[in-house]
């Protein structure tokens, strides 16, 4: 009786993990839908530079692909954990071990990637700002003034603070007229959005990492 009371108490333990990796892929699928279509993010790797530093440094594709990777790794493990249980099937439960361990090293990739190389994309993102702000200080061309002004109505923002206090010619001229609304500088609300993006980044990678751990130890009884 007591043996039977553990099956079926893991047995409730596996199917709620199981449920709330299922919701982690999720989550992790619109994180990076987020990352590669958000408007924040486009509007940097959208900038028609010869050497756009956020294109070639942030690696906005293989984030993307990285991230729908991981999370159908996620669902799909979280889907053969559940059937597993359920029927339970020592071959499938070899598997979703076999599964839950890679995400779990995945996850741990990510986590550290994502502490180690966030302040690589932040001088990325706000390096390509600085070529377009440059280039339309010194050559008033409309295709440059056009993506000044989109990555301004983007982040709210417009210009960047003057170093002895004094505004350039982009400043009195873009921000009076452009209907943004803020005179915040730039570079640092690029910085900000940035890092509020990879530490929720950080903060999902750490969930998942907890979970598999879990699930791990579940599974190893």
């Amino acid at each position: 009786m007591g043996q039977r009371y553990r099956v079926r108490a893991m047995k409730c333990q596996l199917l709620v993990a199981s449920f709330f990796v299922m919701v982690l892929g999720v989550s992790v699928t619109i994180l990076t839908i987020i990352t590669y279509y958000g408007k924040h993010f486009t509007v940097i790797s959208e900038v028609s530079l010869e050497t756009n530093l956020y294109r070639r440094t942030f690696l906005h594709r293989g984030v993307f692909f990285a991230g729908i990777c991981l999370s159908i790794l996620l669902i799909v493990a979280a889907l053969l954990s559940v059937v597993a249980t359920v029927r339970e099937l020592e071959s499938a439960m070899a598997a979703v071990f076999f599964c839950f361990g890679v995400v779990f090293c995945a996850s741990v990739k990510a986590t550290y990637w994502s502490i180690t190389n966030s302040i690589v994309a932040e001088d990325a993102m706000m390096d390509v700002y600085d070529i377009v702000y440059e280039d339309v200080r010194s050559n008033s061309s409309n295709t440059r003034r056009q993506e000044l002004h989109t990555i301004h109505k983007t982040f709210l923002c417009c210009g960047k603070k003057p170093p002895f206090g004094e505004a350039s010619r982009i400043e009195k001229e873009m921000c009076q007229s452009e209907a943004v609304g803020t005179e915040k500088d730039c570079l640092e609300e690029i910085q900000n959005f940035l890092k509020k993006h990879m530490t929720f980044v950080s903060v999902l990678m750490t969930i998942t990492i907890f979970f598999m751990a879990v699930l791990l130890e579940l599974l190893r009884y």
